[in-house]
């Protein structure tokens, strides 16, 4: 069971930002990796839809004998992972629990920002929880809807962006916050962006990474910690794998070497 793969999936392509970070620190971990681009994104859909969509996800991995899953959507772990995750009987990580508690540790002032895709700041989920470890803690959320289509068209570092950003981040400015949470797995590429606007006062967090690390300390205590040096990745998409594969690098930081294949729903 311990050498099983690691099942990930999201909406698109930001998930491979938790896909690195776990290639990083479990270097012997065999993953296997579904992106839905062929109806990404998530956030602006409806609750039900997006219900049916991360169920959609969990079952297609369930089909590969994985171990242990990480929802590395911020919208599927926000509004849809509540719903489902004990319909399964496999162990289902989400990207929130663990970026919450970060926060709440790091902020001095108590003043958390929370920027995410529609679907995932209408959840509250990021409030809620915070809230239940820390009802203290003040927390402001803006969505950031524009986000995702300049990271996947290659406008991460442009004047757009930055333009975009400055609009978006306007109102967590002004309220002061002093840690900032990027609750969608594409915005770590917008952190140049984000950082220049924010300032060098405030702590950005992102929740994929923060993920990777609690699914390590999970797999740890549970004895199921792959015993080999090196593991193998394999990627699904439910839209262009030549897309993917050239896109994916950006995220994932070199280029894809994993097998990618399609896989559309009807």
């Amino acid at each position: 069971m311990k050498n099983h793969p690691i099942g990930i999936f999201d909406s698109g392509l930001g998930g491979l930002t938790t896909v690195r970070e776990i290639q990083r620190i479990m270097p012997g971990e065999d993953i296997i990796y579904f992106g839905d681009t062929g109806r990404v994104p998530y956030g602006t859909r409806s609750r039900e839809t997006i219900i049916r969509y991360t169920k959609d996800d969990i079952d297609f991995l369930l089909r590969h004998d994985i171990k242990f899953i990480i929802a590395a959507c911020g919208t599927a772990s926000s509004v849809a992972l509540p719903i489902l995750r004990d319909k399964y009987d496999i162990k289902i990580m989400g990207v929130l629990e663990s970026a919450c508690k970060k926060a709440v540790e790091v902020t001095k002032t108590g003043r958390i920002g929370v920027i995410g895709t529609s679907g995932t700041v209408k959840s509250g989920k990021y409030e809620e929880l915070i809230k239940e470890l820390n009802p203290k803690m003040e927390v402001f959320s803006n969505a950031c809807p524009m986000f995702v289509p300049l990271v996947e068209n290659g406008y991460a570092e442009s004047e757009a962006a930055m333009i975009i950003a400055k609009d978006y981040l306007k109102p967590l400015k002004e309220a002061n916050v002093d840690t900032l949470i990027l609750g969608c797995t594409h915005y770590p590429l917008l952190t140049k962006v984000i950082s220049a606007i924010m300032g060098e006062g405030v702590t950005l967090l992102s929740p994929g990474a923060l993920a990777a690390e609690e699914a390590k300390s999970y797999l740890e205590k549970e004895g199921l910690l792959s015993d080999k040096d090196h593991g193998n990745s394999e990627f699904y998409v439910s839209d262009s794998v030549e897309n993917f594969t050239q896109l994916g690098s950006t995220f994932l930081g070199k280029p894809i070497d994993g097998k990618v294949h399609l896989e559309v729903f009807d």
